[in-house]
């Protein structure tokens, strides 16, 4: 896969949003250094002066209501004013948004996707970005998931398993696998490029 310039990129931070605690779930989360990660990448964006959007889900689920007080960005981040929040009720962050418009209008042609859950909205925004021609960087390391339990036979895919599944769809095809160090490494070089 081509690689478009990580100044031209924007990071995508999706659905990372307290609506996942609400219950037992949070408990069973597979990525114990999801924080870490994703803290990392917003850093390193803003370090860089390139665009962080920030996507919450809202559907019928309670924690997942606009009203609800789960509804609210994860309290280890904390949005800047200029980094837009955009409230989806789709699966992908492209649909019932006007995030490709946004994206369209700073010139930017490479997403770097991470947050909440990898196989599901992480996921299909990736797909998505791709057949609308965007360059993307699925960096499994800053998205988070939990088992998966088949309500037919009680059967159960681990957070490991999944993990592993999504890269093995996505590469290649729709994402380059990114690690943060990746990232983070690229967007340092990039700014030193620049200051020549």
């Amino acid at each position: 896969m081509k690689k478009q310039s990580i100044e031209k990129s924007a990071l995508l931070v999706i659905d990372v949003q307290d609506s996942f605690k609400a219950g037992s779930r949070w408990e069973r989360r597979g990525n114990l250094a999801f924080e870490r990660n994703v803290g990392a990448m917003v850093d390193a964006y803003r370090e860089a002066q390139l665009p962080v959007f920030f996507v919450m889900h809202t559907d019928e689920d309670d924690a997942f209501q606009k009203t609800s007080p789960y509804f609210r960005i994860m309290d280890f981040l904390t949005r800047s004013d200029d980094e837009p929040l955009l409230i989806k009720n789709t699966r992908n962050s492209f649909t019932s948004t006007d995030l490709q418009k946004r994206l369209d209008d700073l010139g930017v042609t490479r997403v770097v996707i991470t947050g909440i859950q990898c196989e599901q909205c992480c996921e299909t925004t990736t797909r998505v970005a791709a057949d609308l021609g965007y360059d993307a960087d699925f960096v499994t390391e800053a998205t988070q998931t939990f088992p998966i339990v088949n309500s037919e036979n009680g059967d159960e895919l681990t957070t490991a398993e999944i993990f592993r599944r999504t890269e093995f769809v996505l590469r290649n095809r729709f994402a380059r696998i990114a690690r943060v160090s990746d990232i983070v490494k690229e967007l340092a070089e990039a700014g030193t490029t620049s200051n020549r």
